[in-house]
């Protein structure tokens, strides 16, 4: 804990002559004024939030009260009350020096900044966040003091004085924004991984809300002395007031930017699970496609008219993704599906439907809006319509790897997707793809043996998860290597397996949970296990020789080792190849914990 004494630094003070208009001036200019009051030594700590709920209690207590007696709720002797200071003890000779810095000044802006720097410069070894507790907790009790003072006699009548009723409105702001700070605090202990830039803004934003808090206090300190004496020159206020309530906004924003996230995790957990068992496909579109209280009618390209989304339950829908740069050649592809569904036979025609999902990050620009009425002319199925951003956006860049090139997604119509693109298989082949059933599927192998009647190492590689595209690009990595002149001279025979994202996918990890141990090797058992613990990965390898674990993780080292085998292969004659891959594989490992094998 910081001890009770006051450190006095010399801060930097705008030059004599020099206009100090701090209203106006930017936040790194203040930063300036006040940074050299803070010498903080590593080893101190002063937990301020306790002491912190102790000044809540006074000022929201006194507040309460002065709010009441101007409704005429409350008499005003309660005024004369007091909390207990107790807890305030061991802080008293703080306390009371930082009650004499503020007392008896001269209203104005330029007094108000001397003192404030003042209070910052003996309060140099705490935090900044108990700077403004320290300096509120002075205030709460001086607040009291005045309160009690107030008679009903008065000639001022100050408890019924639009004055008070300001100081109230500031004092309530200013706890407002101090909960923000104790809010964003435990954010920013926890947090800080995932919105590094947000904390690195509340850095700078911390120590200026916290000038803006003392300043004032020392503002409103002014004004209350101001009343007591029935002096005609008054501090003013406003000012003051608009800078608390900016500063409360600014250092919220974290807290909104956390409710937010947690909304949208919410949303796509909603989305993902309402994939993973969908029951009509109607419901999974609507949570793809529009926030909660957002319900839009589709248009109907063909008739130009709004209609419900109800229009697609138990269809097959094949759903047009793109933004608006969406080329005319593919619309016109995708004009001779619709016009090829229309004329099969029977009800068929009709179970398949088209929507076109335009993808805007925010619909600002009136061109974007001329844009999307140019090519919806040039549609005669449905679309979304243009109001507002579309709800399932990540979800669609993360899960169906959407990155503005048009993709096909086609849906049965209990909302289970069959093909995460049947765009290029739309291109290719047009209606004889139909019905663009073919899940985008990469499960292949290969084995490659090296010249001779016999091997003397084998190897085989296990690769899968969601990104279909690195698994591809695993795929062609493992078979450079397999194919190399060095690899064959080693005489390493070389097998591959690829999982991606199919029934056939499921099929097999079913497949591997309930095979028992009799129809396998021991050793081999190990590796099933190992392989289940991947099911839910987005990307993952595993390397073994003589079905025994060499290397395995999330995949992306195994595939920067496979990237770097021209460096190492040279050293394979010599140290052999799983000697060679192991050593560069430590190299690349980053800190994620391989999966435990139980």
């Amino acid at each position: 804990m910081a001890s009770d004494k006051m450190l006095p630094i010399t801060a930097q003070q705008p030059c004599e002559g020099d206009q100090l208009n701090l209203f106006t001036m930017y936040r790194h200019k203040i930063m300036d004024l006040i940074s050299a009051t803070h010498n903080v030594p590593p080893d101190e700590h002063f937990n301020a939030e306790p002491l912190f709920v102790v000044v809540k209690n006074i000022l929201g207590r006194s507040t309460q009260i002065v709010d009441n007696v101007l409704l005429g709720r409350e008499p005003l002797e309660n005024l004369e009350e007091k909390m207990s200071r107790a807890s305030l003890d061991p802080l008293l000779c703080t306390l009371k020096q930082l009650s004499s810095e503020m007392t008896s000044k001269a209203p104005g802006v330029e007094t108000a900044h001397k003192t404030t720097i003042s209070i910052l410069s003996k309060l140099s070894t705490y935090s900044w966040d108990a700077k403004a507790v320290l300096t509120l907790a002075a205030f709460a009790l001086d607040y009291e003091d005045f309160l009690a003072l107030a008679k009903p006699h008065s000639s001022h009548q100050l408890v019924e004085s639009a004055e008070i009723g300001e100081l109230n409105k500031i004092i309530n702001d200013m706890l407002d924004i101090m909960d923000s700070i104790f809010e964003v605090n435990r954010l920013s202990n926890n947090d800080t991984k995932e919105e590094p830039a947000l904390v690195n803004s509340y850095a700078w934003d911390l120590p200026v809300g916290v000038y803006w808090i003392i300043i004032t206090v020392v503002a409103c300190t002014t004004q209350m002395y101001c009343l007591k004496s029935n002096k005609d020159k008054t501090q003013e206020l406003l000012p003051f007031a608009k800078k608390i309530s900016d500063t409360c906004d600014r250092l919220s924003m974290p807290i909104m930017l956390r409710d937010f996230q947690i909304a949208e995790r919410k949303k796509e957990r909603k989305l993902k699970e309402l994939l993973q068992t969908p029951d009509e496909i109607t419901e999974v579109l609507k949570a793809l496609i529009f926030a909660k209280d957002d319900m839009q009618p589709l248009i109907d390209g063909s008739t130009n008219k709004m209609v419900s989304i109800d229009v697609l339950k138990k269809k097959n829908v094949l759903l047009l993704i793109s933004g608006l740069d969406i080329s005319m050649n593919d619309i016109s592809i995708m004009k001779s599906i619709y016009d090829g569904i229309l004329r099969r036979r029977g009800n068929e025609s009709d179970t398949y439907k088209i929507v076109w999902i335009p993808v805007v990050e925010q619909w600002t620009d009136d061109s974007l809006q001329k844009k999307f009425e140019m090519l919806r002319s040039r549609m005669p199925w449905y679309m979304v319509q243009y109001f507002s951003p579309l709800a399932g956006i990540k979800f669609i860049k993360e899960e169906w790897y959407f990155e503005y090139e048009p993709i096909v997604v086609k849906m049965n119509l209990q909302g289970d997707v069959l093909n995460e693109n049947a765009f290029p298989m739309i291109r290719e082949k047009g209606m004889t793809a139909f019905p663009f059933n073919t899940v985008q599927v990469i499960f292949c192998s290969f084995v490659m043996h090296p010249p001779g009647p016999y091997a003397i190492e084998e190897y085989a590689f296990f690769c899968g998860g969601k990104d279909n595209r690195w698994i591809e690009q695993f795929s062609k990595k493992v078979n450079t290597v397999a194919e190399d002149p060095i690899t064959k001279d080693a005489r390493i025979s070389m097998e591959l397996s690829c999982l991606g994202k199919s029934r056939k996918q499921q099929h097999f990890w079913k497949h591997t949970k309930t095979q028992k141990k009799t129809e396998s090797h021991p050793v081999n058992q190990e590796i099933q296990q190992l392989l289940l613990s991947f099911k839910n990965e987005s990307r993952w390898a595993v390397l073994t020789k003589w079905s025994t674990r060499v290397v395995s993780d999330h995949g992306p080292t195994i595939l920067k080792v496979l990237e770097a085998f021209e460096e190492w292969k040279v050293n394979v004659p010599e140290k052999g190849f799983e000697n060679c891959f192991k050593e560069y594989h430590d190299k690349f490992h980053q800190t994620s914990p391989l999966p435990s094998i139980s």
